[in-house]
């Protein structure tokens, strides 16, 4: 399936559902909505599955790995070689997403789409569109056809992994200089200036800091994205990665199953779906707040409350598949826990409920 046709093929959250799945929480004998966020989650995940019989099980994490020209302008503090040992690490289950993921109870998927090295490894997904961007603060880091290969390696990977009974999707990523990258997507999309929404990614000293705003800068001056097409931006100053997890949002919409948006790099990817699909962004949540400063600015524009508050920028996917035990927990008591009928308890009123329809009648 193609990007135009994936876009066409996303339809609204089942409204039916959404109301058995409320309707069912209203029902447990605890106070109304006193599980705030997580109430809401399972509420939205039965009309993703169209069921008020939630499942977030078998889950996936889709690691997109790629390199970005950009690293040439000292934005960061490792080179660009460490892209590569990393997604190798990924593959003998010696990164941080890989313990958090195995203690989640989450299948880590690593995918190559544009590592600046030749990966052939076991384990590894070979989908690279190119050997990392360009710089840039030269020219475009892709070309928009690229651009769009890397959505629909995300898009297909996604649905492959429907198609396979996975009930959840996690979105990843490695690539030294790729907070550089979503950052320039952010200032173009969110309209603005670079200084707001970059910060010091894996650990930049001010000097640094002061380089990356500038690389940015020079990037958006020479390219001229256009904020209006969101696959401007994202082939001239966005990154193979960013690209391949965006298609993954669009891929999970499309086929009913629900995506977690990470951190920074990856809310960055989402706001360039939901550009292109308004409708897509009802298939998300959003697990964290990263730390940084464009974190909490992309998830107000793509509509949507993080669920943790714990300070995380390691990305990876990380933050993401944090989310689950928790919502294994909403869902434990969504699925197990008594009634008020059960126990013989008159039910709460929701008083909110009623003065809202008093106030309109």
């Amino acid at each position: 399936m193609n990007l135009q046709q994936t876009i066409q093929s996303i339809q609204p959250l089942d409204t039916d559902a959404m109301e058995t799945a409320a309707g069912r929480w209203d029902s447990i004998a605890k106070p109304l909505h006193s599980l705030g966020l997580l109430e809401e989650a399972i509420i939205r995940i039965a009309g993703m599955q169209k069921t008020a019989q939630v499942s977030l099980s078998p889950r996936a994490l889709l690691v997109f790995c790629a390199d970005n020209g950009v690293v040439a302008q000292g934005v960061t503090q490792t080179d660009q070689s460490v892209t590569a040992i990393v997604t190798e690490n990924f593959t003998l289950g010696k990164t941080s997403s890989c313990v958090m993921a195995k203690k989640a109870g989450v299948d880590l998927i690593p995918v190559d789409i544009g590592v600046a090295k030749e990966m052939k490894i076991p384990g590894l997904l070979q989908e690279k569109i190119r050997m990392g961007t360009d710089d840039l603060t030269r020219g475009p880091a892709m070309r928009r056809e690229e651009a769009i290969q890397a959505m629909e390696t995300g898009i297909r990977l996604a649905r492959r992994l429907a198609e396979k009974g996975y009930r959840a999707i996690a979105t990843g990523e490695m690539g030294i200089g790729n907070t550089t990258t979503s950052a320039a997507v952010a200032a173009v999309l969110l309209g603005r200036d670079p200084s707001d929404v970059t910060g010091v990614g894996a650990g930049l000293p001010t000097k640094g800091l002061i380089r990356k705003v500038e690389a940015i800068r020079r990037g958006i001056a020479v390219n001229r994205p256009d904020a209006g097409d969101p696959l401007d931006v994202l082939a001239k100053v966005g990154g193979l990665d960013l690209a391949g997890i965006a298609g993954a949002f669009l891929g999970g919409a499309s086929a009913g199953v629900p995506v977690i948006i990470d951190g920074f790099i990856s809310a960055a990817a989402a706001l360039v779906a939901v550009r292109l699909c308004p409708v897509c962004a009802d298939y998300m949540l959003a697990s964290h707040v990263s730390a940084e400063p464009a974190g909490q600015m992309l998830l107000d524009a793509l509509g949507h409350r993080a669920i943790l508050h714990a300070g995380m920028c390691l990305g990876e996917g990380t933050g993401a598949v944090a989310l689950f035990p928790v919502l294994d927990m909403g869902l434990a008591v969504y699925e197990q826990m008594s009634s008020f009928s059960d126990i013989k308890v008159e039910p709460y009123t929701d008083f909110k409920k009623e003065e809202a329809l008093c106030s309109h009648s």
